[in-house]
């Protein structure tokens, strides 16, 4: 599996430590579903943003084409 070094300041990775510690997580993993869930989540705000355009435009690109 590739891998990827991240740098966080001290607040930021005390914060970090923190919240995996308190669901029972390592730090890895913490930081790994944080960032999948955040790609995940762009992802779908994209195609809802997309999909809405296509809505609004529908009968002026029928009229267009």
């Amino acid at each position: 599996m590739a891998g990827l070094n991240l740098r966080f300041t001290e607040e930021e990775l005390d914060s970090l430590r923190a919240r995996a510690e308190a669901e029972g997580r390592s730090m890895q993993a913490f930081a790994h579903d944080a960032v999948i869930t955040a790609v995940n989540e762009h992802s779908r705000l994209f195609n809802e943003a997309a999909d809405h355009m296509l809505k609004v435009s529908e009968e002026l690109n029928r009229r267009l084409a």
